[in-house]
């Protein structure tokens, strides 16, 4: 299987996911908002999870939560590979405060029409969700990668 062939599977799958959310299922695991997986149910504590949309929760797939290792200060940019739904960039820009910007990147329309709808019911304003692959990040001041 070639690389190409490798990415699109990716996409299909994380697009998949991101319309069970948008529909009020699980992404992967057990009904809707019910983490099964003993390894990832417990990465976002309440008070996280009361900050952001359900559906930002539920479109976490689980990969972990680098938001409670980074140390994150006001007016620092965040940048989230692969963003998904956005939870992280969501919590990282409210870390970061309203002089700091967070960006998510992701290569999945749907995963990121879904962060943005989560941006948009958080009222978070210093976020941005970007369409790329992570080989060539897109910069979002200019037509050119990082």
């Amino acid at each position: 299987m070639s690389d190409k062939d490798i990415r699109e599977s990716v996409r299909q799958r994380y697009g998949q996911a991101a319309l069970k959310v948008v529909g009020g299922q699980a992404p992967c695991c057990g009904p809707a908002g019910d983490a099964v997986d003993p390894i990832t149910i417990n990465l976002y504590d309440d008070a996280q999870k009361a900050q952001l949309p359900a559906e930002a929760v539920r479109a976490s797939l689980g990969c972990g939560n680098p938001t409670a290792l980074a140390c994150l200060n006001p007016g620092e940019t965040v940048l989230d590979l692969g963003s998904g739904g956005g939870i992280d960039v969501l919590l990282s820009a409210r870390r970061v405060g309203p002089a700091g910007k967070a960006y998510g990147l992701d290569m999945t329309d749907e995963m990121l029409a879904l962060a943005r709808e989560n941006q948009r019911k958080a009222g978070i304003e210093n976020a941005e969700f970007l369409k790329g692959e992570m080989e060539q990040i897109p910069s979002p001041t200019a037509r050119s990668t990082w």
